[in-house]
């Protein structure tokens, strides 16, 4: 089994207890409101945070299985040679997208959170631990890409 499998295989299994976590906190939180008649305080916020972790690891996932969604209009009515520098030239830009703004600016907004000592509301919990999705999933989205540029699988 390859690196590139071995992670692909570790975040499905994250991105599905995520999920999971997400459908029973969300669950949980009907429940409480129409049921119970006393609304948790901490559901709504637990559900966006979860949602944000989700997407943003998933969009790594989703490059490391080459499933991102793209407009292939134009690549359709490429030659192969051609094909091949698109390929590579879109696969440059997601490779500059994810340094400077999900590695660099999102170590920098993590640094900042923590330094300030953001808290969410509901949770008492740091900001800095919701953002560091943005740098995690910016060095999965580099490892994928750098992979796809060297034909690593």
């Amino acid at each position: 089994m390859t690196i590139r499998q071995k992670l692909d295989s570790y975040l499905e299994v994250a991105l599905s207890l995520l999920l999971g976590l997400m459908v029973l906190n969300v669950l949980w939180q009907v429940a409480s409101r129409f049921l119970l008649n006393d609304p948790s305080a901490f559901t709504d916020e637990l559900a966006r945070y979860l949602l944000i972790w989700v997407g943003l690891l998933g969009a790594a996932y989703a490059t490391g299985k080459r499933m991102h969604v793209s407009i292939d209009l134009i690549t359709r009515k490429l030659n192969e040679k051609q094909q091949a520098v698109h390929f590579r030239l879109i696969r440059f830009i997601i490779l500059c997208f994810a340094i400077f703004v999900l590695i660099l600016g999102g170590t920098r907004l993590v640094y900042i959170t923590f330094i300030l000592g953001q808290t969410s509301s509901a949770m008492q919990v740091s900001l800095g631990y919701i953002y560091l999705a943005l740098p995690l999933s910016g060095l999965l989205i580099c490892y994928y890409t750098i992979c796809d540029l060297l034909n690593i699988d």
